[in-house]
């Protein structure tokens, strides 16, 4: 919001003429939604302990996770607050790309607080029913998608990585599979949120990828040098990615192990679906695969072990998602924890390098 207000002056002030800059304003909003999240986080949790708004802890799950029960959750909130200080600062709320993520961001936000509500204040240990989710989930993410492509701010292409200009036109199917993408990468970093810190690594790094795609793809001398499709204002997708870098690295202040408070869906759902909507928006769905290679991993392995359960009788895992697998292996959480935050680091780094192999 300050952008809009200050930029107009510099025709009289030369001064604000470096808010024209994404990279200026994506600075701005990481630092201020860091300090924001960092200086606000223990009053925050104070808060969500003095109404005993604790986690509900899964009793099949390893023993060790018992000692976490009643640790305040909500998190989410302390993150989409730290954001929104960055983005009022440095956001262009004029940006189609912009205003589509931050759409399903709201959208699931509500979800996941009203699932967490429903957990941790009415002790309904299921929350939101499995379809009921499915259906927010997907409404939210269709009318986005079809905006998308009934007002061409992208195009319905779907793009190889590794390969120049190779793609298949969707057509009007675009609105279903973006909604795919959306509403799978939302459950796939809800899944992961299971350790302390466990799902903000992975996050924050999918998030510096995706950014540096974003700018690429906002640029259109840029874009074109690196066959990458361009994408008006997708640059400004910088801003809302940095921030949630920020806003990350302060909630990992207090979540880092062991945990003061936990992210909760309100914080993954949100999360996830800004990261799918990202990648529908610069057009690297299937480069977010490896990107989000550890949600992939997470999300795979219960399709998995609940398929062969109900096929054979038989679990595939000791425990599902895969990280209670290592756990119940006799790894340590830490090791666990850091070990996917590296796999992660890695698969990022692979990803850029496809920008030099097309």
């Amino acid at each position: 919001m300050l952008y809009h207000f200050l930029y107009p002056f510099f025709e009289e002030y030369n001064l604000f003429y470096v808010f024209r800059y994404i990279t200026l304003r994506s600075f701005i909003a990481f630092i201020v939604a860091t300090t924001i999240t960092i200086l606000w986080g223990k009053h925050f949790i104070e808060f969500i302990k003095k109404k005993q708004y604790g986690q509900v802890v899964r009793t099949d799950g390893p023993k060790d996770h018992l000692k976490k029960s009643g640790t305040p959750t909500f998190g989410g909130v302390l993150i989409v607050i730290g954001m929104s200080g960055g983005l009022l600062l440095s956001g262009n709320f004029s940006s189609w790309p912009f205003l589509s993520s931050l759409v399903v961001m709201i959208s699931y936000f509500c979800l996941g607080l009203y699932d967490d509500y429903l957990k941790v204040l009415k002790k309904n240990s299921k929350g939101v029913s499995g379809r009921g989710k499915l259906f927010w989930q997907f409404t939210t993410a269709l009318l986005v998608s079809w905006a998308l492509y009934a007002f061409d701010v992208v195009d319905s292409k779907l793009y190889f990585p590794f390969f120049k200009e190779t793609f298949i036109d969707l057509g009007p199917f675009f609105i279903l599979w973006s909604s795919i993408v959306i509403v799978g990468s939302s459950n796939a970093v809800n899944l992961t949120d299971g350790l302390d810190g466990l799902a903000i690594g992975p996050i924050m790094t999918a998030c510096c990828t995706l950014a540096i795609l974003s700018y690429l793809a906002g640029h259109r001398e840029m874009s074109q040098y690196l066959y990458l499709p361009y994408v008006e204002h997708a640059g400004e997708l910088v801003v809302l990615l940095l921030s949630i870098v920020g806003a990350g690295m302060g909630f990992l202040w207090y979540n880092a192990y062991p945990a003061q408070i936990f992210m909760g869906d309100v914080g993954a759902l949100s999360l996830g679906g800004v990261l799918g909507t990202v990648a529908v928006l610069t057009k690297n769905e299937l480069l977010f695969v490896l990107i989000g290679g550890i949600f992939v991993l997470e999300a795979i392995s219960v399709i998995l072990q609940v398929a062969s359960f109900k096929m054979r009788g038989k679990r595939i895992f000791k425990m599902a998602p895969i990280h209670h697998h290592f756990e119940l292996l006799g790894m340590a959480e830490p090791k666990v924890i850091v070990r996917f935050w590296i796999v992660s680091i890695l698969l990022s780094m692979i990803s850029l390098s496809t920008l030099k192999l097309r």
